[in-house]
């Protein structure tokens, strides 16, 4: 196996992996640091962010851009391993970790960018539709599209394609609830049912990539073991 594939992998892996223990932080620093916000209006939501330090917001957003474009990578390292009649299956994967990483991006860059720039520069009309604090935004909705449909098929492709070994069975257990979670923090969404996109979307993709991206690096470093 050559040893540049096998590094990409694992140092896209460390890096989704990283990139989750960052947003726990800053969930728990944002959670300690200012009350929880429930949207209600425009003013309501500029008065809470002068009033609260946003700098756990923003270190979160910033690493959602740095995980989505490191999954894109590390579906690719999984095509790799995927069974030979199946590599379709890991091709329509990949396409969808892209859409996924292509739209969670433009989202999140948008926040800690253009709309950074208009709250300091007290630009607030028709503001409300590109923040995310806003859940029935245009962007929200943008990237509640990528986190529940493109990321969700994305790995469920690459559940169906990847190889039946021993060392994989982490990685596919994790996408398979990765998948799931993602179904219905979709449902959720759509229904307005917040708890259940909550559950999902934030506990069930956590819980899905921290075994992913784990049984990875342990997948990976048995390879490397292998070809010494």
């Amino acid at each position: 196996m050559n040893k540049i594939i096998l590094n990409i992998g694992l140092w896209s892996a460390i890096i989704c992996l990283t990139s989750f223990i960052v947003w726990i932080i800053s969930f728990a620093g944002i959670a300690i640091q200012s009350p929880l916000f429930y949207w209600t209006n425009i003013e309501d939501y500029i008065q809470y962010i002068n009033n609260n330090n946003q700098f756990f917001q923003y270190l979160a957003k910033s690493f959602m851009i740095i995980f989505s474009l490191a999954y894109m990578i590390l579906a690719i390292f999984f095509y790799e391993f995927t069974i030979t009649d199946r590599k379709i299956l890991a091709k329509i994967g990949i396409t969808f970790s892209i859409m996924f990483a292509l739209v969670s991006s433009v989202h999140y860059f948008v926040q800690i960018s253009s709309v950074r720039f208009a709250i300091t520069e007290n630009e607030y009309s028709g503001l409300e539709h590109f923040l995310q604090s806003n859940p029935s935004s245009f962007l929200s909705s943008v990237n509640m599209l990528g986190w529940t449909i493109f990321l969700g098929l994305s790995t469920l492709f690459m559940y169906l394609g990847l190889i039946h070994r021993s060392e994989t069975k982490g990685i596919r257990l994790g996408l398979l609830i990765n998948s799931i979670s993602c179904i219905f923090g979709g449902i959720g969404y759509l229904f307005q049912i917040d708890l259940l996109t909550f559950v999902f979307i934030n506990l069930g993709v956590g819980l899905a990539f921290f075994i992913i991206t784990i049984s990875s690096i342990r997948f990976i470093n048995i390879l490397k073991r292998e070809h010494k």
